[in-house]
Order: structure tokens, then C-alpha cells, then sequence
């Protein structure tokens, strides 16, 4: 029986990771997602949060990764991220700046709603970007 299936994963900066894995967590819109070999055929948006990669050899590599789509069909596993960046690539110092940005945003009380909804949508984006780089929080994990 399989206990590995290709994975590609392209995001909008082009291709991230093209290969065999043995397995990927990552969160949708409905909550998190594992996906094995032998997954049945899937589709589903992605949410924000870090996703985590079981490499062939066993090893984990994490990412941030934030909106688009998953797709599981017939074997070969692809995720299209609106951003992917995997930890070690992570500018943590500009990662800590957009959160202290957006949390000093919303501290405004003046905000519209608009205004408020996108300070809130940029400081998860920092936490999941910390929290992918092991600089944050792990409930973000």
C-alpha cells in the first residue's frame, strides 16, 4: 500500500515545492485537513495557518500559508496558496513590525468597520507568520 503521494504546491510567487511527501496538515476554511496517501478526491478553500509537510524522509518543514485552494484528485495532491512561505524563509523582524502596526491600528477607536476588519485580517496574518517560524503563538499551529 502507498505511504507516499506527489504534492505540488504553487502559489502566485510560482512553484514552492514539487515532490513526494508522506503527508500535509493544513487549514481550510472548515477547519484543519490532513491529507494521506490514498485521500480520497477533495477540494476545499484554504484558510490561514501553518501548514506542515512530512517529507518522504520523514523529516517536517512548516509554512505559513494563507488562502486559496487544495485539490485531491486521483492521487496527486496540489495546493495553491495566495501566499506560502516556508519557515526558514520567514523575515521574523517584518513579521513582528506588521503585527505591532496592526495592533497599534486597532487601537483606534475611531476605526470604521472596513478599517478594522483589514487591521484584524493583517495582525493574523503576522501571528501566522510567527507562529509558522516557531516566533509565535501555537495556537496558530
Amino acid at each position: 500500500m502507498a505511504t507516499t503521494y506527489h504534492l505540488q504546491v504553487v502559489s502566485l510567487d510560482g512553484l514552492e515545492y514539487e515532490g513526494e511527501v508522506q503527508k500535509i496538515l493544513l487549514r481550510t476554511i472548515d477547519g484543519d485537513v490532513e491529507i494521506l496517501a490514498r485521500h480520497t478526491n477533495y477540494c476545499t478553500a484554504i484558510g490561514m495557518g501553518t501548514a506542515k509537510v512530512t517529507m518522504e524522509d520523514g523529516k517536517e518543514r512548516k509554512a505559513a500559508c494563507i488562502g486559496g485552494m487544495l485539490s485531491v484528485m486521483n492521487g496527486e495532491v496540489r495546493v495553491l496558496p495566495t501566499t506560502w512561505e516556508w519557515s526558514e524563509n520567514i523575515d521574523v523582524a517584518r513579521a513582528k513590525a506588521a503585527k505591532e502596526r496592526a495592533e497599534e491600528r486597532l487601537k483606534d477607536k475611531q476605526l470604521d468597520n472596513e478599517a478594522r476588519i483589514r487591521a484584524e485580517a493583517k495582525l493574523y496574518r503576522a501571528l501566522v507568520r510567527l507562529g509558522s517560524s516557531g516566533h509565535g503563538q501555537d495556537h496558530l499551529d
